[in-house]
């Protein structure tokens, strides 16, 4: 099974109205950079946020295609950032 396709860090920008492959990737970058200030006003870091589209599509005939979007990985973290992880999704599920 081919891997997902790892994209390295884009710098920050703001979403246009761009459409595209490139346009997703921009989205899952902005999405990742959100969610990485949101963790980190909560005292929290993961280590490894990345943004990565998945493994190619081909067509009916069996061409590749550029893939439709792209994901914002997680990557992994200690169990400590997990807890503490938790402990914020708890707290604002509360609220």
């Amino acid at each position: 099974m081919t891997q997902p396709q790892r994209i390295p860090p884009l710098p920050r920008r703001t979403p246009g109205s761009a459409h595209g492959p490139a346009a997703k990737i921009q989205e899952a970058v902005t999405a990742r950079d959100d969610l990485a200030d949101a963790l980190t006003s909560a005292g929290i870091q993961l280590p490894a946020m990345d943004v990565r589209t998945p493994w190619p599509e081909t067509d009916s005939d069996g061409s590749a295609r550029q893939a439709r979007y792209a994901l914002v990985h997680l990557g992994i973290c200690s169990a400590p950032v997990a807890h503490a992880l938790a402990t914020v999704i708890r707290r604002g599920a509360a609220g």
